[in-house]
């Protein structure tokens, strides 16, 4: 894997920041885009723009094969059995949103159970609030250990026959963690429940076979793997998709409408009301062949030793605290200076060109447990380096200095 070839096809990273050469380690929040992503965007608009699925002539044609031929590289790059369980969205927050709305308040009842973990971001934990309250359930928790991790024994003791679904994060974007999801999916079909996986940040940076996990719905987001911003999917079984209703109404979905009554286009379509997010979805068909022309093992691989590194040199700072698991953790690490809010501590980055996260990550509830009101975020991805980490290890003892600690 040539990270210096992969740096070469990322317009922005070439530049300075505040003096000096920008280092991004927020990737977990969005990724940046590839010379290959952004041409096949701007291509789409020169050459293809149309509304797709209603026109015969020439554009038309050609932005509907681009359109459905992104559905076909995502039903393949995350194994799924057909492209009708492919549903395009605007991103994780919208496809969670429809399986809480569409299927979750159908099958949904007093004294029923949801459950989920106190890691949950607020899009995989709000929706089921909601379902909830609509609907007379109850919230359940999967205990975190304390390094914020889960064990299935847990998972078994609180599923139960009146668990109608679970829904879990695989990969965390606070701790690191990457959850049993595979293993808890099996625990929830003992019990008659359904399977439901945040993928936002595991689709990603690592393999992904909906299959293998057998969960019942995953959903996950483009921008955090390459793709541009506003565009997402959401996978489900079809026999599920088949019985839910839509969520949004009108163009595009339907099949026949008269004054009083309407019925729907079949799968994905029913889903897909209103002109689709085409060229986000063209941006994404072209993300995924960039990163399966690099190997998504390959990724996991680069991304889990920059991660080790990076754990072991900022392990070595006085006062710095990192929360999540020590091992086999995904490619993040959330920290804190001692007595140094975090924003401040990203500011202070930032004028050394290091761009990092900081505040809740959208996981208050977890912030609680771990006793803090926000952490600092860095997070890595394909085209970051080991000199990347030195430059943060080397800005936070700057930061140490800026704030009064001597250096440890």
């Amino acid at each position: 894997m040539n990270i210096e070839a992969i740096r070469e096809q990322f317009p922005i990273l070439h530049q300075d920041i505040n003096g000096h050469r920008l280092v991004y380690l927020d990737s977990a929040a969005s990724s940046q885009k590839p010379r290959s992503v952004i041409d096949a965007v701007t291509r789409y608009y020169e050459l293809d723009n149309a509304n797709v699925h209603r026109g015969v002539h020439t554009l038309g044609s050609r932005a509907t094969d681009a359109y459905e031929g992104a559905r076909e590289k995502v039903r393949a790059f995350i194994n799924a059995a057909s492209a009708q369980e492919i549903i395009f969205t605007r991103g994780t927050t919208t496809a969670l949103n429809i399986v809480a709305s569409s299927y979750a308040r159908e099958v949904c009842g007093e004294g029923d159970e949801i459950v989920l973990t106190p890691m949950e971001h607020h899009s995989n934990l709000i929706p089921w609030q909601q379902v909830a309250k609509a609907t007379g359930a109850t919230l359940k928790y999967i205990p975190l250990q304390p390094d914020g991790s889960i064990r299935i024994e847990d998972a078994e003791a609180t599923i139960t026959d009146r668990t109608k679904i679970v829904s879990v994060v695989y990969v965390s974007n606070v701790l690191g963690v990457v959850n049993p999801v595979k293993e808890i999916a099996a625990i929830a079909h003992k019990h008659g429940a359904k399977m439901v996986v945040d993928g936002a940040q595991s689709t990603p940076h690592k393999r992904v076979d909906v299959r293998d996990l057998d969960c019942d719905f995953y959903a996950f987001s483009g921008h955090k793997m390459c793709a541009p911003t506003g565009i997402g999917a959401l996978y489900g079984k079809k026999e599920l998709l088949e019985r839910m209703e839509p969520v949004e109404f009108g163009g595009e979905m339907i099949d026949h409408v008269d004054l009083y009554e309407s019925t729907w286009k079949e799968l994905p379509y029913k889903f897909e009301g209103g002109t689709p997010i085409i060229a986000g979805a063209v941006g994404l068909g072209a993300a995924i062949d960039f990163l399966q022309e690099i190997g998504m093992d390959e990724i996991e691989r680069h991304e889990h030793a920059l991660t080790a590194y990076a754990y072991k040199r900022m392990s070595e700072i006085d006062g710095l605290t990192i929360y999540g698991p020590a091992h086999d953790r995904a490619g993040l690490i959330t920290f804190n200076l001692d007595d140094v809010h975090p924003h401040d501590v990203a500011t202070v980055l930032d004028t050394r060109g290091i761009a990092i996260r900081a505040g809740h990550h959208c996981a208050q509830p977890l912030m609680r447990w771990l006793n803090v009101s926000a952490t600092a975020r860095a997070s890595f991805y394909i085209y970051n380096t080991e000199e990347d980490v030195e430059r943060l290890v080397d800005a936070l003892g700057h930061a140490k200095e800026f704030f009064g600690y001597a250096i440890g």
